[in-house]
């Protein structure tokens, strides 16, 4: 097995296409599947189903890819510490995010990155916090932002915390005093939810405080979220840091109760991050450690 059969292997696992594969590794679609059919008889096992609608990983082919992730990231890695020794700062850093990291702090980071090591790229993937530890699990980033309570078994070094608010209708009254929202005042709230991958730390709160909540809106993203709750469907909490620059009219609460999600950064392994990689997560850290954004 060379290492371009493994970026093969990567690339039309990313894809699930032969010809999409080929387009982005400059070959033939015949190169690709020769080049496919030729890895699996040497490993003595199929890695792709093959359909009408394209290719899609066996089981064995799943449990394949997280090694030859690693094999390609271990090759990035041992170009970008050469170039390090040769005093030169260059690479690409794959970074996993959840949506409102992505809009609200990413542009920033990147800008402010990149000023300082304009041979670094940086590519992003944004996705739920499920999908960012899938790929921090799978070696598809370097590293990700996931919320503490969402990591898992994934080691994270929390950054910032982000608190809860409650989110109305505008003009909706939902405490006595205006000014706070108990648990209490809560408990028979028509709510807007969304699924636990997307807001485990909301569903966190909820069942730390016994709230058995009622929704009949299921939603995936915040944007979604928050427009119901503008329409008059309900009410939904929600981490401060989404509500930068939304476009629906509604009213926010701080919770009575002190209720956040922490920000963290999550690597299977610091210690063996490409040099590019240790780079980016060391200028994060700066950037956002100990509240100073």
């Amino acid at each position: 097995m060379t290492l371009l059969s493994y970026q093969v292997f990567k690339t039309v696992a990313e894809q699930g296409s032969f010809r999409k594969t080929a387009d982005l590794l400059g070959l033939t679609p015949s190169a690709i599947s020769h080049g496919i059919s030729a890895l699996e008889s040497e490993l003595g096992f199929s890695l792709f189903n093959r359909g009408k609608n394209g290719v899609t990983l066996t089981n064995y082919g799943e449990r394949l890819l997280p090694f030859v992730n690693a094999v390609i990231n271990s090759d990035e890695s041992l170009q970008q510490a050469i170039a390090e020794f040769n005093g030169l700062k260059q690479g690409k850093v794959k970074v996993g995010c959840f949506s409102s990291v992505c809009t609200n702090w990413m542009p920033e980071l990147m800008h402010g990155f990149q000023k300082m090591y304009p041979a670094i790229t940086i590519e992003v993937f944004q996705g739920t916090y499920d999908d960012v530890a899938y790929w921090i699990k799978n070696g598809i980033v370097d590293f990700g932002f996931l919320s503490v309570s969402s990591a898992g078994d994934i080691p994270i070094e929390p950054l910032y915390k982000d608190p809860l608010l409650c989110i109305v209708p505008k003009g909706t009254k939902i405490s006595e005093d205006g000014k706070w929202v108990t648990v209490e005042d809560l408990r028979d709230c028509q709510f807007v939810t969304q699924r636990e991958s997307t807001d485990a730390d909301i569903q966190k709160f909820l069942k730390e405080n016994n709230l058995n909540v009622e929704s009949h809106y299921h939603v995936v993203d915040d944007l979604s979220t928050i427009a119901m709750v503008a329409n008059g469907f309900g009410i939904c909490l929600m981490p401060e840091m989404v509500m930068n620059d939304i476009p629906y009219e509604v009213d926010s609460y701080p919770l009575a109760e002190e209720a956040f999600r922490i920000i963290g950064l999550a690597a299977l392994s610091r210690e063996y991050m490409a040099p590019a990689a240790r780079s980016l997560y060391q200028y994060v850290k700066e950037q956002y450690c100990d509240g100073n954004k």
